[in-house]
């Protein structure tokens, strides 16, 4: 049947109208989307400040019993997979889903998942982490997308809206460690967790609740698959599960498949997933000559977002480890918990996303450019770690214990960075997307942070093997010379980017 005029739905993939300015002067729908980010870092952020912390516990304490490193490596291909899983996401949005069921079933998944690690087994700590990969993969590229379906190419609030959407994540930021890290510093870890699970469950009400104010909401997929290719393309994917399941049970069985290998193949997926990507869209009939030449400019600032995200997920690992063992836990007389550290992050960024989006939405079309708001955001990262070096310099023996303030000013300026990069990344991607690839390109976005997590997996593993000066020297020396890369190369990008600003 055709749709007609009084359809509720005529219009569910059609920007809202331009005079919507019914939420901080930004459409109705960003509310909603926000709210459900709120919820989902809540628990996301709440479980990955505590998870690592987890991990390295005592079993006798409640936790896994591994040593640092190997704890830092867990959990970091534990993000490897949560955003290698976003690609299938993605895909699974724009041609069989819808963007709307699949980040409804998505956080369906992820609160399926907290539930499981509520269970204090370890079995049912695997179990919970690979439902909440699978998922978190459904769900956060295409909310992404559905964010940027709110508006028109030419619409200059576009970089704003995603400032307040950026905040809306870290308000769930700020308040997850604070709640997760309280329960499992005070009553034990899977408390936590299970905090985590009703966040989760707060998220969806509110998404279902806020259906109506959302483009892209439509009940099928905007690129949906032939019926044919779609029975065909299910139990591939059945099949597909199957066998790898079965092959991971004989392989674990045999002794082969150990943790460490687990995380070594995670790291070289996570390296060719992207790679196979861009090749894909670069040579795909469905993109255009315009669109392919947008992609160039792209994989630029792909690199750039790796390099960023190499930094910022370490604050809540190896940042998180150093302020359990080297870091006062006191404040103004008041004690708290090492992992409400990464609530700091949250604050800072909630405070400051509000100030980025009114400074961009007041200079307009006289805002620095996309690339160069990403390459500041990146060298913010790199200084984060460089200002690490200074407490960590000069010590004997690893007893030493230093001030609050220097974990809290290097997160000032991950902050910071995080905003800038993150909300001109996603922004700047929605509108270099080709059309045939919409949600899947938000997915490649999220391919480098499961390639910054693929590599964080390595690299920790060098955390107390090498003295935490050089550690955090050199890794945030790195980052700081990949932003002046990208700002060197501002006048190309500027000529490629278009329509970015």
């Amino acid at each position: 049947m055709s749709r007609t005029a009084t359809d509720p739905d005529s219009g569910a993939d059609q920007p809202p109208p331009g005079d919507d300015t019914a939420f901080f002067g930004q459409p109705r729908g960003l509310l909603t989307l926000s709210g459900l980010e709120v919820w989902e870092r809540f628990s996301f952020l709440g479980m990955q400040a505590i998870l690592v912390l987890f991990f390295a516990d005592t079993v006798a304490h409640g936790g896994m019993g591994m040593d640092p490193g190997t704890a830092a490596s867990v959990s970091a291909a534990y993000g490897t997979l949560v955003y290698l899983v976003s690609v299938a996401g993605g895909w699974l949005a724009d041609r069989i889903l819808g963007s709307y069921r699949a980040v409804l079933w998505g956080g369906i998944l992820i609160a399926c998942g907290h539930y499981s690690m509520a269970v204090p087994t370890a079995t049912m700590t695997w179990v919970g982490l690979g439902l909440i990969s699978a998922g978190t993969g459904l769900l956060k590229p295409n909310v992404a997308s559905m964010v940027g379906k709110l508006y028109r190419t030419d619409d200059e609030r576009r970089d704003a809206g995603f400032a307040l959407y950026y905040m809306g994540i870290n308000i769930g930021a700020f308040a997850g460690p604070l709640i997760t890290g309280w329960l499992g510093d005070h009553k034990g870890w899977h408390w936590g967790f299970s905090a985590a699970a009703v966040g989760m469950t707060f998220g969806l009400i509110q998404y279902v609740a806020g259906r109506r104010h959302l483009a892209g909401r439509k009940a099928t997929a905007e690129y949906r698959l032939p019926d044919d290719a779609l029975r065909r393309a299910i139990r591939t994917m059945a099949v597909g599960a199957v066998v790898v399941a079965a092959l991971a049970a004989i392989l674990a069985v045999a002794g082969w498949l150990t943790m460490d290998r687990f995380v070594d193949l995670l790291t070289i997926v996570s390296v060719i997933a992207p790679v196979v990507y861009f090749v894909v869209m670069f040579r795909s009939p469905r993109v255009t000559a315009e669109e392919r030449g947008r992609l160039r400019p792209y994989v630029v600032l792909f690199l750039a977002s790796v390099a960023f995200n190499f930094i910022l997920f370490q604050a809540y690992s190896t940042m998180m480890l150093l302020a359990s063992t080297n870091a006062r836990t006191e404040i103004f007389g008041f004690h708290f918990p090492a992992s409400w550290y990464a609530s700091a992050l949250g604050a800072f960024e909630v405070a400051l996303a509000p100030v980025v989006a009114t400074v961009w939405a007041r200079m307009g079309p006289r805002q620095p450019h996309a690339s160069n708001k990403i390459a500041i955001g990146v060298i913010l990262g790199g200084l984060s770690f460089l200002l690490m070096v200074l407490p960590t310099s000069g010590h004997s023996d690893d007893t030493y214990l230093m001030s609050v303030w220097w974990i809290v000013g290097s997160y000032l300026l991950l902050g910071l960075g995080d905003i800038l990069l993150e909300t001109s990344g996603m922004s700047a991607t929605t509108k270099l997307a080709p059309k045939a690839f919409a949600s899947q390109t938000m997915s490649l976005w999220f391919l480098s942070l499961a390639l910054a997590n693929g590599i964080q997996a390595q690299t920790v593993k060098l955390y107390g093997e090498v003295s935490n000066p050089a550690y955090f020297g050199v890794n945030g020396a790195i980052a700081v010379a990949v932003g002046v890369a990208v700002i060197a190369l501002a006048p190309w990008l500027r000529r490629t980017m278009h329509p970015v600003h």
